[in-house]
């Protein structure tokens, strides 16, 4: 199903290419987030959440909102020994560096992601938990309406 008539495999990858052919993957088409009309690019987020001084590790990943659609929200690993870090500190360190509708409306602090047994982050699970953790579940009714 991946490849097409003129034996193109699409892998769902999205990816850039410089000058000189080579690519550089900067995401999935199936992990891209429409926010208010809006493509935000989730990898292209957690790549600036690496740079928080506190911050070990993060997915970011949609989900459902009523005005929106579907909002940002950020699973961070916090380094060791450092306290928790809320959503407010977030969007203030991303406010000026980041669009405004690339800021993560939620954060939640983990120890681990839930991964599947070859080591992937389970997205999917972290949604699901997501909506749960959040209260969102009469977004999500919206949504999936």
């Amino acid at each position: 199903e991946s490849i097409d008539a003129a034996r193109w495999m699409h892998t769902g990858d999205l990816a850039v290419m410089d000058s000189d052919g080579y690519l550089n993957i900067t995401g999935r088409i199936k992990d891209m987030v429409i926010r208010g009309g809006e493509n935000v690019y989730p990898r292209e987020i957690e790549e600036f959440l690496y740079t928080h001084p506190d911050i070990l590790d993060a997915q970011v990943i949609g989900v459902p909102d009523v005005k929106y659609g579907e909002e940002l929200c950020a699973w961070v690993k916090l380094r060791d020994g450092v306290e928790d870090l809320t959503a407010e500190q977030v969007r203030e360190f991303a406010t000026g560096k980041l669009a405004h509708y690339k800021i993560p409306r939620y954060v939640i602090v983990v120890d681990e992601f839930p991964m599947t047994v070859t080591g992937k982050v389970r997205k999917v699970e972290m949604r699901e938990k997501s909506v749960e953790l959040l209260d969102l579940a009469d977004a999500a009714a919206v949504k999936n309406a």
